[in-house]
């Protein structure tokens, strides 16, 4: 016990005795005089006694509560200065006011005070109202701070071994891919075993170099398939490369009629096993869909596309259009009525490939209608040529009829587009179970995922190619009226910049048996027709052109007008016909409010990349994108993504 409270008890038991002798002294004097003196003169000795015992106590205190409060102090900077994390404290014009011995020696100097945050701490520019954390790097080590701004105090943490940690957990998660030929029957059609044999035998050299370079476990499936484990830290430096493999293969294979490519699907982060083998499953799905040639990797929740530098391979054989004309009808049999859309602002290829679905459901006996609101320019003159067929005038309804119309036994059809978010009305597809997609742009990330038939062939010049096509094994005895055909054979018109582009054989065999079924070639040309005021128009969009890289043509036309997206896509296609150009953009602010942009080009840039980062999509020569905002930022924002494309794989090289 410290020496002041025993001292203290004395004095209390000191001031109880001299109670007692007071009561004491008070007796005897009642009893015998003498005695009570004697007691008074004891009381009176013990009295001065107390009184300096009491004040020796409280100079003692005083002494012991000065010591303790030095030792506290002392004891407390010290703490302070020997904590394992740095405080900071900062004034309203965010200046150091104070720090512990900690700051000073992780940032290796004398004295702070007085010196802006925000030269200490670059990551710390704007200090928020409400509290949050920041990584920053000093040196070699990672530093954790956290900001209190209504204490105006900064707590600084080093987390360099948990970052290591976490960085070395991340670098370690398992990614799993599978690689495909995607045409090995195409180029292989016409060889014989041993030259068959010897090519394989090339393709997997290559593929076994390639994955023995990076230290990835491969394992063949199947002739045509092999299956890769890697890590997420070499799936990153396969992103980085690019993928090679895909141009040493196609370069490899060069002499052959058809180089052979490949198609990649990798996957890393998920939670399971099972799903990351779905994941990977799902992303060489999707670089199928796109085309072929190309990886699509998917990390947690990014997708990312590498390649897709050659056109998707027309399949010679029609065996899968057979097939899914089969399951097409077999769909449309069971179904109780038939809804059809395609995309907002439709065009020919929309239209047209509805209607032939329409031909289809009829064929079969069904009740069928197509979801169409409001009239696009660019198919104006198509409609008044449908309508002047009441029977397929009647056929056109309004998304709120459609959803009227929709049960659990109705079939939905998608015609040439597979984004949820693009359809016309995409209400109508939580109504049903029972969707088909039929579609020919290269898949992207999103996509319809409860589709009970995917019929996507990225090689096909339009959905109405596709779609002519599944007429054909769809019914034994199939009889297109001239409007029917006319409008299927449009929409292939369209699409193809009356047969330029994208046209392969079995384009010409579709057209020609539309054109065996009556298609009328001038009611096609006559809605094809410019008007002169539209053509001056675009003529002044061509007039703003500016050339980037060398041959790349960009026209933003930031008048305050507005134009229709067939006008803004015409004028793409005029400015690719210039010498010299091998890709075409126009931006453009359309008669709905948003800024279209149109991309195009000869196969020597993969527009359907640079559409994608802005949020469109498309085909490798031909793709478009709308945006929100203005012209200029628009404008703006495609010269940075052409940046980052230059800097990751250059243009044109």
């Amino acid at each position: 016990m410290p020496k002041f409270l025993v001292k203290r008890w004395h004095g209390m038991h000191q001031v109880l005795s001299f109670v007692l002798m007071m009561a004491m002294t008070v007796g005897l004097a009642s009893f015998y005089w003498p005695l009570g003196i004697v007691a008074l003169l004891l009381t009176v000795a013990l009295a001065v006694f107390t009184f300096f015992a009491e004040r020796s106590f409280r100079r003692d205190l005083k002494t012991y509560l000065g010591k303790l409060s030095y030792r506290v102090k002392k004891a407390g900077n010290q703490i302070i200065n020997d904590l394992p994390f740095g405080i900071i404290l900062y004034d309203d014009d965010y200046v150091v006011e104070w720090h512990n011995a900690y700051v000073e020696r992780v940032l290796d100097r004398d004295s702070v005070i007085g010196v802006p945050v925000a030269e200490l701490f670059p990551s710390l520019q704007q200090i928020k109202e409400k509290e949050e954390t920041v990584q920053t790097e000093i040196g070699s080590s990672v530093y954790e701070l956290y900001v209190k701004p209504n204490d105006r105090l900064i707590y600084v943490s080093d987390i360099t071994d948990k970052w290591q940690l976490e960085k070395r957990y991340e670098d370690e998660k398992i990614a799993l891919g599978i690689v495909v030929m995607d045409n090995l029957e195409e180029v292989t059609q016409g060889m014989d075993d041993q030259q068959r044999s010897l090519l394989l035998s090339k393709v997997t050299a290559e593929i076994t170099e390639w994955s023995n370079r990076y230290e990835i476990y491969l394992k063949r499936l199947a002739s045509d398939r092999f299956l890769l484990i890697t890590d997420q830290k070499t799936l990153r430096e396969l992103e980085q490369s690019r993928f090679v493999l895909l141009d040493e293969v196609r370069e490899m294979t060069a002499e052959q009629k058809i180089p052979m490519t490949l198609s990649i699907g990798f996957a890393s982060g998920a939670d399971s096993i099972c799903a990351l083998g779905q994941w990977a499953q799902t992303s060489l799905d999707i670089a199928l869909g796109r085309g072929g040639d190309q990886a699509a990797v998917k990390v947690g929740p990014r997708q990312s596309f590498y390649g897709g530098k050659s056109n998707a391979v027309e399949k010679r054989t029609r065996v899968r259009a057979r097939v899914v004309a089969h399951a097409l009808r077999d769909l449309i049999k069971e179904s109780e009525n038939v809804v059809i859309m395609g995309h907002k602002m439709p065009d020919m290829d929309a239209v047209g490939a509805a209607i032939g679905v329409l031909k289809a459901a009829r064929l079969l006996g069904r009740e069928a209608h197509i979801v169409l609101e409001g009239i696009n320019p660019a198919i104006q003159k198509m409609m008044e040529m449908l309508r002047e067929d009441d029977r397929l005038a009647k056929r056109f309804v309004t998304p709120e009829q459609a959803l009227g119309m929709v049960s659990g036994r109705t079939l939905v059809v998608v015609v040439d587009t597979h984004k949820a978010s693009m359809v016309k009305e995409p209400k109508l597809l939580a109504q049903t179970e029972r969707i088909v997609v039929v579609d020919h742009h290269r898949r992207s990330e999103e996509f319809i995922q409860n589709a009970v038939l995917v019929y996507m062939e990225p090689y096909a010049s339009s959905t109405c190619e596709l779609v002519t096509e599944l007429l054909q094994y769809i019914h034994d005895r199939v009889v297109l009226e001239v409007r029917e055909a006319t409008a299927l054979l449009a929409g292939i018109t369209v699409d193809t910049k009356s047969f330029s582009l994208r046209t392969g054989a079995r384009t010409f065999e579709a057209a020609s048996f539309l054109r065996r079924n009556g298609a009328d070639t001038m009611m096609i040309q006559r809605m094809l027709k410019e008007d002169l005021e539209e053509y001056v128009k675009k003529a002044e969009i061509i007039k703003h052109a500016e050339i980037c890289y060398g041959h790349i043509a960009i026209a933003a036309i930031d008048s305050g007008r507005q134009y229709s997206q067939l006008l803004i896509a015409q004028a793409a296609d005029t400015l690719l016909n210039m010498t010299g150009i091998l890709a075409s953009f126009v931006i453009g602010q359309r008669t709905d409010g948003k800024i279209g942009i149109s991309a195009r080009s000869l196969g020597d840039m993969n527009v359907q990349v640079v559409m994608e980062r802005m949020g469109g999509g498309g085909h490798l020569t031909n793709a478009a994108a709308q945006l929100d905002g203005t012209v200029a930022e628009a404008a703006a924002k495609l010269r940075q993504v052409l940046d980052e494309i230059d800097r990751e794989e250059g243009l044109f090289e």
